[in-house]
């Protein structure tokens, strides 16, 4: 297998090839990235001097060199990771997502299907390409049921819109190319790495440094969490397992409301740092609801369970809690991503 993780300086996909790079299939495992605000090569560190490893700094958008290395290095398999993801940027500046999400997801599938498929179908041989997407391509529930595979896409905001076409993208290429493809749907990722920028590691910075905790609306937004290191799991699975052409959710089990977690993250800090003095719950505010603001996202990932045979490890009580810990401990990480964020 000679593995292509694009996006691999980021939170999952740096937790991802820390996660398989060991496994006896991977020949070599070159990590494409541009290196975003949301990338740094800090997240590789234990991983930099491993033989297998390679690190080519790339963006999707430049056609010729993602077929470069594509070609290169005899690419196997591709888990396509890379993508603008914070839906607060893609209110503001919708124009990086869809550069990136669509048309560098099709640049890939060009540059895949050039070296697979160039001699017809027969000579795809033993390929995969690995489509990793979200579960807000399905829009919005009410109180109850779940998002299922066949649940159809409406997407609500320009991040979500571009992952949405991104996935039929790939669906397209499966039926019309014959290229082996599959294509996941998460659910929110937390764990170490993560920039801080989404909910979670927000919450855990501003009450280490006392300021103000943000929370939209009435704080009653509900996600269903996977830790990232059961996503990372999950990923494989689909990757070696996976039946061509088929979506697979991957969900935590764990629908949380905003607020909650928000409450939960400062007692942990208040039980892990009690130096800082007095109920960290006083800093949380409310702040005007965002625009298209999703109410509840929940996942049935019971087919994943069902056909790989993969559920998730952990309860969001002892993820976060693992989390929360991971970040009081790497401060240096964060004031390391956060600098390269000012200059790069």
């Amino acid at each position: 297998m000679q593995l292509l993780i694009t996006g691999g300086a980021g939170f999952i996909g740096s937790n991802l090839i820390q996660h398989v790079i060991d496994r006896p299939e991977i020949t070599q495992l070159i990590n494409l990235d541009c290196l975003t605000y949301a990338g740094h090569l800090a997240n590789l560190e234990p991983v930099a001097k491993h033989p297998k490893y390679v690190f080519e700094k790339v963006d999707l958008r430049d056609k010729p060199e993602v077929l470069r290395v594509v070609q290169q290095y005899k690419i196997t398999h591709v888990m396509h990771l890379a993508a603008e993801s914070h839906v607060d940027r893609s209110i503001t500046g919708p124009g990086d997502f869809i550069q990136t999400n669509i048309v560098g997801t099709f640049n890939l599938l060009e540059a895949c299907r050039s070296q697979w498929l160039a001699a017809g179908a027969s000579a795809a041989g033993e390929t995969r390409f690995h489509h990793v997407s979200t579960d807000e391509v399905y829009g919005s529930l009410g109180a109850t049921g779940y998002f299922t595979e066949t649940t159809p896409y409406a997407p609500n905001s320009p991040y979500s819109a571009s992952k949405a076409s991104s996935d039929m993208l790939v669906r397209a290429y499966h039926h019309t190319y014959g290229m082996r493809t599959v294509i996941t749907n998460c659910s929110n990722n937390y764990g170490p790495y993560q920039f801080p920028e989404k909910l979670i590691p927000v919450v855990i910075q501003n009450v280490l440094s006392r300021k103000s905790i943000p929370i939209y609306g009435d704080g009653m937004n509900v996600r269903d969490w996977l830790y990232v290191r059961d996503h990372a799991e999950a990923l494989w699975r689909v990757l070696t397992t996976g039946k061509d052409g088929e979506t697979y959710n991957i969900g935590g089990h764990n629908e949380w409301a905003n607020i909650r977690i928000v409450e939960l993250i400062c007692d942990l800090i208040d039980e892990m740092a009690p130096k800082l003095g007095g109920s960290s719950r006083q800093l949380m505010t409310f702040v005007k609801d965002r625009p298209g603001h999703d109410r509840r996202y929940a996942i049935d990932a019971s087919k994943i369970e069902r056909e790989l045979g993969w559920k998730p490890a952990y309860t969001f009580e002892k993820g976060i809690r693992e989390t929360v810990r991971w970040y009081l401990d790497q401060q240096a990480w964060v004031n390391t991503v956060l600098a390269d964020k000012k200059t790069g």
